[in-house]
């Protein structure tokens, strides 16, 4: 085959083990996928996946070391590569899984998955990954600690529902879920006082965030979550490649003329995201002429309230990087000033 020009190493990543595919690409543009092995997840794993990489790469060529965002488990591995200063890339999901449907795989596996990730990054130019910035970091952290306080609020709350509607509610199991409330209250505002503090102690993050918070029903919360899952849009280069990030890409089924699918979000992406936007979009739509329009336009088209919902969600997370890159903020008034502008230019 001739020269090898290329190395990679693709890494299918679980809870409990890394799957790793070994490529490389010759001076003819040939690939060739040449070694598979799992490893365990863990700091000992990782140190023998690069004693069998170190086996089987050509030494004299850099090689390269490429995984799919797989929620939390692939960030200990990535944190490894980088410290020890290999190449390292963390691909959006959808961008795997759609580059699987180019290929002739007809069984999904950890190794074919590991395999496909390999030769993506054999074929294509991947941008390095870069750690995340403490300030993202430590946000994220305490952003879904308070996801998950609030899930318990919310079952705590159902419970003390059922217990009191009872015929013969206990007094003892009342005041105990009612004692859980308060403390699941008072350490949300915790949260919220801790996330404040991570965003004034950053000239810069606080910046954007008050760019991003000049959008309607944007607070500070909200922005500081978009900013913490997607590293201060470290990954994301356009809105469209935002909106995937986040699971609201179209998802159609449609073959021929006989089958024509709803179409619908694809959801496979970072739900985080997605819940981060449900309030703000409604509080936008009824209070900002612009995304009321949008709202009231989709769902005369489709009669879903819920569908154009999700579309606002969407536009208004489009928007925050739009600002972002633009170094902008909203202008409220916009929309009405374009309206009597048209009217302005029907007079004259």
């Amino acid at each position: 085959m001739g020269k090898i020009v290329k190395q990679v190493v693709g890494i299918d990543v679980a809870q409990k083990e890394i799957v790793v595919s070994m490529g490389r690409m010759f001076e003819d543009w040939a690939i060739q996928l040449h070694a598979h092995k799992a490893f365990a997840n863990n700091k000992k794993g990782f140190e023998a996946m690069l004693l069998w990489v170190k086996k089987h790469c050509q030494e004299t060529l850099p090689i390269s070391f490429a995984m799919e965002a797989t929620g939390v488990y692939h960030q200990s591995l990535a944190y490894f590569l980088d410290e020890k200063n290999y190449p390292t890339s963390v691909l959006l999901p959808n961008k795997i899984s759609n580059y699987i449907r180019t290929l002739d795989v007809k069984t999904i596996t950890d190794k074919s998955c590991s395999e496909a990730i390999a030769r993506f990054g054999l074929e294509r130019k991947l941008e390095v990954w870069k750690k995340p910035k403490d300030i993202y970091r430590n946000i994220k952290h305490v952003t879904r600690e308070r996801d998950q306080i609030i899930e318990e609020r919310t079952m705590a709350k159902n419970q003390l529902h059922a217990e009191e509607t009872e015929a013969y509610p206990n007094k003892r199991s009342v005041a105990r879920i009612k004692e859980r409330i308060k403390l699941l209250n008072k350490q949300e505002k915790e949260i919220k006082g801790d996330i404040a503090l991570l965003v004034a102690k950053d000239p810069e993050v606080k910046k954007i965030v008050n760019r991003i918070s000049s959008l309607p029903g944007i607070a500070l919360l909200t922005a500081a979550i978009i900013l913490a899952e997607t590293n201060g849009f470290e990954l994301i280069r356009n809105k469209r490649q935002l909106a995937s990030y986040a699971g609201f890409d179209i998802k159609e089924k449609q073959s021929g003329t006989s089958i024509k699918g709803k179409s619908r979000i694809s959801k496979k992406g970072n739900k985080h995201l997605r819940k981060a936007m449900h309030l703000p979009a409604l509080s936008a739509i009824r209070h900002d002429e612009r995304f009321k329009a949008v709202f009231v336009r989709l769902v005369s088209r489709h009669g879903v309230k819920m569908k154009a919902a999700v579309a606002v969600q969407r536009k208004l997370l489009e928007m925050t990087y739009t600002l972002y890159k633009t170094g902008t903020t909203y202008e409220k008034d916009y929309f009405e000033k374009s309206i009597k502008e048209d009217k302005q230019k029907e007079v004259a």
